[in-house]
């Protein structure tokens, strides 16, 4: 039976020199930005087969390009709350009661059957996580929302994965992790872009 959990989608709005800030040695501002894009976009195209609903979390709801995406992809637009990554990801899952699913958009990898992999894994654990190469994660699920994973969380570093398991062990919280996937932070990381995505950024659409 396929997870009925809601996804719900983090993302920026696509602002030069705001968004992908490690690629633009590599890239530029704005081919940063345009990858970006390009990523968010291939995010919502993989997750397009979701059985339940998405929400898209954003920082400016305003922002045009949202606005279409949102509307291009049929998806609730909401605005995240203030504050830093945990407190964002805190409030947004405390939308949902009966827990949900949430993801960036920085792994081309991730789809909506490792999604639902995660979904089934919240039958039988409190929080369901794929962890990312770097030592984060690209998903995490809660059966019921808990703030244990988020509050006063360090991060962007290497070890965040080692804290969150601690922290969901403290709060005697059970966890699933599935295969670690990439996620492309670094630009050492375009290398394993996807075919598509690769040839545009051959192409001159997502350079300097």
């Amino acid at each position: 039976m396929p997870s009925r959990r809601p996804l719900l989608i983090f993302a920026k709005a696509p602002v030069s020199g705001m968004v992908k800030t490690r690629l633009i040695p590599a890239l530029g501002a704005e081919g940063a930005c345009s990858l970006y894009q390009r990523l968010l976009e291939h995010c919502l195209q993989q997750t397009a087969d979701w059985p339940s609903e998405r929400f898209l979390y954003v920082d400016q709801p305003a922002h045009p390009e949202l606005r279409a995406l949102a509307a291009e992809h049929g998806l609730p637009l909401r605005r995240q709350a203030e504050g830093d990554l945990g407190a964002r990801m805190t409030s947004a899952m405390a939308d949902f009661p009966g827990g949900a699913l949430l993801i960036g958009s920085d792994c081309p990898a991730l789809d909506s059957r490792a999604i639902a992999i995660a979904g089934q894994a919240l039958l039988e654990h409190d929080t369901a996580i794929i962890p990312s190469e770097d030592g984060g994660y690209v998903l995490i699920g809660q059966r019921q929302p808990h703030p244990a994973p988020f509050e006063q969380m360090q991060w962007s570093h290497a070890n965040v994965m080692a804290d969150t398991r601690r922290r969901l062990q403290s709060a005697g919280l059970s966890l699933w992790e599935g295969e670690p996937l990439w996620d492309l932070d670094e630009p050492a990381d375009l290398a394993r872009l996807p075919p598509a995505l690769a040839r545009a950024l051959r192409a001159g659409d997502v350079s300097r």
